[in-house]
């Protein structure tokens, strides 16, 4: 009787010991472009330029406990200014973010207000399907604004007619 029971609980647990220990085949895949605000706008406009070259980071943080950094992973973008970033491990219990590091353009390597960094969701826990995971674009504004500016942020009426 204790073998049949052994049996039967070996059968159940195999399975389950099996999954939890097999590592995971398909890593996430982080995309996200990096832009240069040209008519410094605070965000892209038909005159935003992308960014070929510019480092970005992957930054997880512990968000029960302590709030360190627990995972980190660098990347570049492409000739679109786009980025792609593999991470294989999933991050349920932590707060992931894409991050800017670096600009190579000179006279747009400052971190626009408020797009220096977009959160990502690196969890299978989510009901999401895919393993692609898109962050919003991440931008770096123009030292000062280029000519033409003044007719791009007329369209968003941002214009001041009086100036």
């Amino acid at each position: 009787m204790a073998a049949r029971i052994g049996f039967l609980l070996f059968i159940c647990v195999l399975p389950a010991m099996v999954a939890a220990i097999r590592p995971q085949t398909n890593p996430f895949l982080v995309q996200g472009r990096v832009y240069c605000d040209t008519c410094r706008a605070g965000f892209e406009t038909p005159a935003t330029t992308y960014i070929s070259g510019a480092e970005v980071i992957v930054e997880c943080r512990d968000r029960v406990n302590t709030d360190k950094v627990v995972y980190t992973k660098k990347g570049k973008t492409d000739s679109t200014g786009t980025y792609r970033i593999a991470v294989k491990e999933d991050h349920a219990d932590q707060i992931c973010n894409a991050k800017l590091v670096s600009s190579p353009q000179i006279g747009c390597d400052k971190a626009a207000p408020g797009r220096e960094e977009a959160r990502v969701i690196l969890t299978r826990n989510n009901g999401i399907a895919s393993d692609d995971r898109y962050a919003n674009a991440l931008g770096y504004m123009k030292d000062e604004a280029e000519s033409g500016c003044a007719e791009v942020l007329q369209q968003y009426q941002m214009f001041d007619e009086e100036n």
